[in-house]
């Protein structure tokens, strides 16, 4: 069975059966009928998975995984913050007039600093590193910048990736302040999981462990009876999962260079409501 999914049934059922709810206190998020979205949290998730063993899609329902990596690609390949570059309309809600979500994710990764091998951004000085100093413990990117937090239409969720490299593989640790589990959980997965794949492939290594840290993993209150018939489905093999073997060039990939085959999975969730 797909570890992805042992995973997330264990991580859920924390949080249902020992998790802390919000109700009562003052709360940000709100339904779209204006209602409070409360929600039901742990504090300090840490998920481990291997993929050097199997890809980490869910099989308790589907993900688009096509559309995760679009996503992940619109942030560290073209390092955009504008919804008018991007395949899906995730972002729409916090876009605005002219499609800007203000100074967030792919405006952070396309900021240039000056590093010791010269002035780039942080994506393209993480492949240097990978490149020529695989071993070093400096290779990371943070987009929680405190200076352009007021000018975000949303704050970083998933704000830190860092790099490590253990022989001839690389691993990665993905620091996220926080989640919504049914939303949002192997989304995040998956898109981090493809840029370690690809980082690693044109960087001469091979995928080794993605290590995702949750600060504040919740359930909304509305999706708890969501989430408990989700737990219960059955389970199956993790997909198979590829790369198009001929890009040596990060700025090649595209979300048609990821190929999935053998994706058993259970029946999608539909019309899940999204606190905003």
């Amino acid at each position: 069975m797909s570890h992805a999914d042992t995973l997330f049934v264990n991580m859920c059922r924390e949080i249902l059966d020992h998790g802390y709810s919000s109700e009562g206190q003052k709360v940000r998020p709100r339904w779209e009928d204006g209602t409070p979205a409360h929600t039901i949290k742990a504090f300090g998730i840490v998920n481990r998975y291997d993929l050097s063993r199997e890809f980490p899609a869910l099989t308790l329902r589907p993900t688009a995984i096509k559309s995760a990596v679009d996503e992940m690609l619109w942030i560290w390949q073209k390092k955009s913050n504008n919804i008018h570059d991007l395949h899906s309309r995730i972002w729409d809600a916090w876009a605005d007039e002219d499609g800007s979500i203000g100074k967030a994710y792919g405006y952070q990764m396309a900021q240039k600093y000056k590093f010791p091998q010269g002035e780039m951004d942080q994506v393209d000085n993480v492949l240097w590193n990978l490149k020529h100093q695989p071993y070093s413990r400096r290779i990371m990117t943070n987009i929680y910048n405190f200076s352009d937090l007021s000018e975000m239409n949303l704050e970083p969720c998933a704000y830190s990736m860092t790099f490590n490299v253990t022989g001839d593989r690389l691993n990665a640790i993905l620091h996220q302040r926080s989640q919504d589990v049914l939303a949002a959980n192997n989304w995040n997965v998956v898109q981090y999981a493809v840029l370690v794949y690809m980082f690693a492939q044109v960087s001469g290594l091979k995928p080794g462990e993605l290590v995702h840290v949750i600060a504040d993993a919740h359930i909304y209150d509305r999706h708890v009876p969501l989430i408990r018939e989700l737990i219960e489905r059955p389970q199956y093999p993790a997909p198979t999962f590829t790369l198009d073997p001929s890009i040596t060039d990060f700025y090649d990939f595209t979300p048609d260079s990821v190929r999935i085959t053998n994706y058993q999975k259970n029946p999608q969730i539909k019309g899940i409501p999204i606190a905003v």
